[in-house]
């Protein structure tokens, strides 16, 4: 079991910022990892990266007092580590190459971490959530797509560029996605996303209708096996003490988690240890990741 511990010198703040396509959460957090403060506002992507950029700065200047020491922000997309680089942001135009690391860093004179915004999830449910006392916890994020993030003794896996954790685009059915398209990798994300069951079972009008009721009735074995698939292959290739979900799709299998683990016995060697599944904790885990990412250097 691991130990948490998070050093932050007593009285200093942090900003976690969690980007979104549609929204913005900023919140600056105390040195007991408290919310002391907490701003929303509208993306507004389709003015492009350069006016979010500018709503960014327009939030920190209105959250930062004298005692705040670090910035850390979530994005929706692949960064470059340890650089902080967006390299894209699929949903806000604009945001190619992006080095918002440094310019945020430049601009306010704080220090400032950039990642992805799934490492933030499982970096907050691994030290402060659910993963609490893991010593390798996988966090795994399911809603409009499937992101992940590998803490390993209260610290990030980043692998060699910062992209380790891509849960969502290990192959499953490689060549054979459950619905019509020209994308034929046969990914997780086209498995397991709300996007992709919304695909699957058209009469569903969200993650619960995927999941349970009589709408997507014949999807219901289907998902559980596919999920222990994606299960069977973090446990092989890393072997986690605990697999935490969240994300509206992640949510809504809660209460499969059992139903998933019994199908992993039809899949793991015999003999393997299986990790605990359970559902996400943390309310603020975005943000409160976000704000933990300053440790992390």
């Amino acid at each position: 079991m691991y130990d948490t511990v998070l050093p932050m010198d007593a009285g200093s703040t942090v900003i976690g910022i969690d980007l979104g396509g549609t929204k913005i959460h900023a919140v600056r957090y105390n040195s007991m990892w408290e919310e002391e403060q907490s701003l929303k506002v509208q993306t507004q992507a389709s003015l492009g990266f350069e006016h979010v950029s500018d709503v960014l700065l327009e939030m920190i200047s209105s959250l930062r007092k004298d005692s705040t020491v670090n910035i850390g922000i979530g994005v929706p997309g692949l960064v470059k580590h340890p650089d902080g680089i967006i390299l894209q942001l699929p949903n806000i135009p604009g945001a190619h190459n992006v080095p918002l690391q440094e310019k945020l860093s430049a601009e306010t004179g704080l220090l400032c971490t950039v990642d992805n915004d799934a490492n933030c999830f499982a970096l907050a449910e691994a030290l402060l959530g659910a993963g609490k006392g893991h010593s390798v916890v996988v966090g795994i994020t399911m809603g409009t797509g499937v992101g992940g993030g590998i803490v390993v003794q209260g610290h990030l896996l980043q692998g060699a560029h910062g992209y380790a954790g891509e849960v969502g685009h290990m192959l499953l059915m490689p060549g054979n996605p459950p619905y019509k398209t020209k994308d034929k990798r046969g990914d997780v994300e086209q498995f397991l996303s709300g996007t992709a069951m919304g695909k699957r079972c058209e009469k569903a009008s969200g993650p619960q209708d995927y999941l349970q009721g009589d709408a997507c009735a014949f999807m219901h074995e289907d998902i559980f096996k596919e999920a222990a698939w994606m299960c069977t292959n973090l446990i092989h290739m890393i072997d986690p003490s605990i697999i935490v979900f969240g994300g509206s799709v992640g949510n809504a299998i809660s209460t499969h988690l059992p139903a998933i683990r019994s199908e992993l016995s039809h899949w793991v060697l015999p003999g393997t240890p299986l990790p605990e599944l359970v559902s996400a904790k943390l309310a603020d885990a975005a943000t409160r990741g976000a704000a933990l990412l300053t440790e992390q250097q």
